[in-house]
């Protein structure tokens, strides 16, 4: 774990811990279910928590058996002990054995997405317009969008180029590190981190000009592909960083004629700035 965190919801204490590895937020279950049962103390939450999980047990539920275990300091004396954890997907499906009023508003979330996921598979445009709405919503400016949606067009042309060429789904993420270090100088993860992002997209906090010199590398190498038609995960490395190589030379010329990085440490919390 890279980093351990105390988050507030209602005023009451939820530890989490970090695995940039992973790229995965551990949660306490000790303490959700605390919050979400109104336990007074941390001992009436870690009982409510072992006839929960008694029973899921029973119930052959493999959210138990999926759990993991992390170091975490207790909150009665402050030494570290081995504490039950569960991810996001995890938790989410440990809300719904919950019977909470608190827990209410998440499991009609659950329902309200699962509806929303069945319709964007049957009509995908509806995924952009929905993305589209939740970026005015966040305080993105019309200009930053129209990048954005055509970056997410670039993206998926260049994946039905890698999908042709013989590469597989979960080859995806280590070809977008290769393209991305050969026009960044990073890897997605360093850039992550220099961003100080963790699960966020790195693209939704990206400025204009990044936004632009990634979708430049995206594109040529979807051309570079299409031209030489290469075969398998190694060939498309290789395409990959030729395309990425392309953005790199318009990256350090428009840094030679500005005078500066265009790497921006600017993230959807500056949204104003993301123009720049």
């Amino acid at each position: 774990m890279d980093k351990n965190e105390i988050r507030l919801f209602n005023d009451r204490q939820i530890r989490t811990a970090w695995d940039a590895e992973k790229q995965e937020w551990y949660f306490s279950i000790v303490d959700v279910v605390g919050v979400l049962t109104d336990q007074p103390d941390y001992d009436g939450a870690r009982n409510y928590w072992k006839v929960l999980k008694n029973r899921l047990v029973k119930e052959g539920a493999q959210l138990v058996t999926l759990c993991n275990q992390l170091k975490m300091i207790s909150p009665k004396d402050g030494k570290s002990y081995n504490t039950d954890v569960a991810d996001t997907e995890q938790l989410l499906r440990l809300i719904q054995s919950i019977p909470s009023p608190k827990a209410e508003p998440f499991k009609l979330w659950l329902a309200e997405t699962g509806r929303q996921r069945l319709e964007e598979t049957a009509d995908p445009e509806l995924a952009i317009h929905r993305a589209l709405l939740i970026y005015r919503r966040k305080g993105y400016s019309e200009k930053w969008i129209n990048q954005r949606l055509k970056s997410i067009e670039f993206r998926k042309e260049l994946t039905d180029e890698w999908s042709r060429s013989g590469v597989k789904d979960s080859e995806y993420a280590k070809l977008t590190n290769v393209l991305t270090r050969a026009w960044a100088g990073m890897s997605v993860g360093e850039y992550k981190a220099h961003k100080g992002l963790t699960k966020e997209s790195l693209r939704d906090n990206m400025t204009n000009t990044e936004l632009v010199l990634n979708m430049l590398a995206e594109v040529s190498t979807t051309e570079i592909s299409k031209a030489t038609d290469p075969k398998g995960y190694e060939a498309s490395k290789r395409v990959a960083k030729q395309g990425g190589a392309v953005a790199r030379n318009a990256r350090k010329e428009l840094e030679e004629k500005t005078g500066a990085s265009v790497i921006s440490k600017h993230t959807a919390k500056d949204v104003g700035e993301l123009d720049d």
